[in-house]
C-alpha cells in the first residue's frame, strides 16, 4: 500500500471549512481511485493538521493523479484550501508495511 502524508497549518477559525473542502475533495478522488484518508488535528497546536491518504498502489496514484488534478472541481477546491493555509505544505511518501510482510515492499 502506498501512503501520502501531508502536514500544514490553517487559520484557527477555518476548521469547519477545511473539513467541508476535504469531504468534497475526497468524494471526487474516490470517483477516480480507491483511497482512504484520515485527518488529524494536533492536540497542542490546533492550527496544525496531518492528512494521511492510503492508496492500493504507487503506480495507480501516479497514473491517476494527473487526471484528478485536471478536474475543475478539484482545482476550485484546492484554491479554497490554499486560502485557509498559514504555512506551506509538507509532503512525504511511505509504503505501508504489515508485521507479516517481513522486508518485502508492499503495493
Amino acid at each position: 500500500m502506498f501512503v501520502k502524508v501531508y502536514q500544514y497549518h490553517i487559520r484557527p477559525e477555518s476548521e469547519q471549512e477545511l473539513l467541508h473542502i476535504q469531504q468534497k475533495a475526497g468524494g471526487i478522488y474516490r470517483n477516480y481511485i480507491e483511497v482512504q484518508t484520515t485527518f488529524l488535528q494536533n492536540k497542542e497546536d490546533k492550527t496544525l493538521w496531518t492528512e494521511i491518504s492510503s492508496f492500493q498502489s504507487e503506480e495507480d496514484y501516479h497514473k491517476l493523479l494527473p487526471l484528478i488534478n485536471k478536474d475543475p472541481r478539484i482545482q476550485d477546491l484546492y484554491r479554497r484550501f490554499e486560502f485557509l493555509l498559514i504555512s506551506g505544505i509538507k509532503e512525504e511518501s511511505y509504503y505501508k508495511k504489515d508485521e507479516n510482510q517481513g522486508g518485502a515492499k508492499s503495493d
